[in-house]
């Protein structure tokens, strides 16, 4: 099998992985924080997954991203989408689809400590936090 070019892959890719391993750290944050009913874990889990959370944390994490990984959220947000989001203002969707490109892009570049750092600021943003 021929080795990839990630930066250069389809952002809708990038993003088809990121959303999936973000999930998976926003459903380990909930349960760490000793929830254990289903529902009220799921209910969690939306606040940090909602497109309109996403992009308003990347808003404030674009003034701190590199060249590169900044040209991949441009590139991921200004992508023409063939489908139109059905709970979700477009501009916060593609915000939010630019996120989870940069997190599949980490991902699947192995660059584990710099995904995570984007992802525990994320959550730390959406809580209120300080994304320190």
């Amino acid at each position: 099998m021929e080795k990839q070019n990630y930066a250069f892959m389809n952002t809708t890719a990038l993003a088809f992985i990121g959303d999936s391993v973000y999930e998976i750290y926003v459903r380990k944050h909930v349960l760490d924080r000793g929830l254990v009913n289903a529902d009220i874990l799921h209910r969690e889990a939306v606040k940090f997954v909602r497109a309109d959370a996403q992009a308003a944390a990347l808003k404030i994490l674009m003034d701190e991203l590199p060249e590169q990984e900044l040209s991949l959220v441009k590139r991921a947000r200004n992508k023409k989408s063939a489908t139109k989001p059905k709970n979700a203002d477009p501009v916060d969707y593609k915000l939010a689809t630019a996120f989870e490109a940069l997190v599949g892009f980490l991902y699947l570049t192995q660059n584990h400590d710099r995904m995570e750092e984007i992802i525990y600021k994320t959550i730390d943003l959406i809580e209120g936090k300080k994304g320190n």
